[in-house]
């Protein structure tokens, strides 16, 4: 998480500063689903430039929370409090604990909950009147290799990610308590009850030849899209990302020159009426 965190800073930077720059004085600023802190740090970085504020932290993962929690404080220079909280979004618990709240963000956190639009008329309700709501959800499917990598056939990540989609198919339907939203973002946040809807997309980009970070981070990735679509693909698929996966291989994804990183995801922002 932190590698990956560490390729999007930039990005994430600049996507804080935006949210954060229409905040009253103050503010009170809520990170759903932290992880160990990726957006956590440029949310501080933001509210310290704009005179300060709160920023409360939530994750069910001790270990995660309290790394970004460290992360965060580091950055707070002082202007900015910083509160964790372990709570599971899952759970039927309020989310009154911080106050009215004047921004919540969450980065890929609502489509793993079984009941989407719920999960977001409780993150409404948390908002102060006037507050916002941003979810990082979808965009263009991360690319990071070559089309033709040498090892089985041409098109393996297109494969993958077919796989991935299957893959994400089945986890939804096996999910307890699992209710579909077969509408767009724009739409489920108007039934969540907000208004001044609308978008934007950022681009993570890191070219070839990458810094070994990518390299790194791609071998993290290429590693569990191979957990999680292995039943989906076809042998020789396999048998490719055994090579590519296998540090003593030629072929290995963390000493290649090809391998990058380019990345869109798309920012659906509400406002509680």
């Amino acid at each position: 998480m932190r590698r990956y965190g560490s390729l999007q800073a930039e990005a994430l930077a600049s996507v804080a500063r935006r949210l954060v720059a229409p905040l009253p004085d103050s503010p009170v600023v809520m990170d759903v689903g932290c992880g160990a802190g990726s957006m956590s740090v440029p949310l501080v970085s933001a509210l310290r430039e704009h005179g300060g504020g709160v920023l409360v932290l939530v994750d069910a993962t001790p270990e995660l929370l309290d790394a970004a929690c460290a992360a965060a404080r580091t950055e707070g220079d002082g202007l900015v409090s910083v509160k964790p909280v372990l709570a599971d979004l899952t759970s039927e618990d309020p989310l009154s604990f911080a106050g009215p709240v004047e921004l919540i963000w969450g980065s890929r956190v609502v489509h793993h909950l079984p009941d989407q639009l719920r999960a977001m008329k409780r993150l409404v309700d948390a908002l102060a009147p006037g507050g916002w709501l941003a979810l990082a959800e979808g965009g263009l499917e991360t690319r990071f290799l070559p089309w033709d990598l040498g090892v089985g056939s041409p098109g393996l990540q297109d494969r993958m990610a077919a796989a991935r989609a299957s893959w994400f198919v089945s986890m939804r339907e096996k999910m307890t308590g699992s209710v579909r939203l077969p509408v767009g973002w724009n739409v489920a946040l108007a039934d969540a009850g907000l208004g001044d809807i609308s978008a934007f997309s950022f681009v993570v980009d890191h070219p070839a030849p990458a810094k070994q970070l990518v390299r790194d981070w791609a071998v993290d990735r290429l590693t569990w899209l191979a957990e999680i679509t292995d039943a989906h693909l076809h042998p020789a698929d396999r048998d490719a990302l055994r090579r590519l996966l296998n540090p003593s291989d030629s072929e290995y994804v963390g000493a290649r020159e090809d391998v990058f990183l380019l990345e869109t995801d798309t920012v659906h922002v509400g406002r509680r009426r």
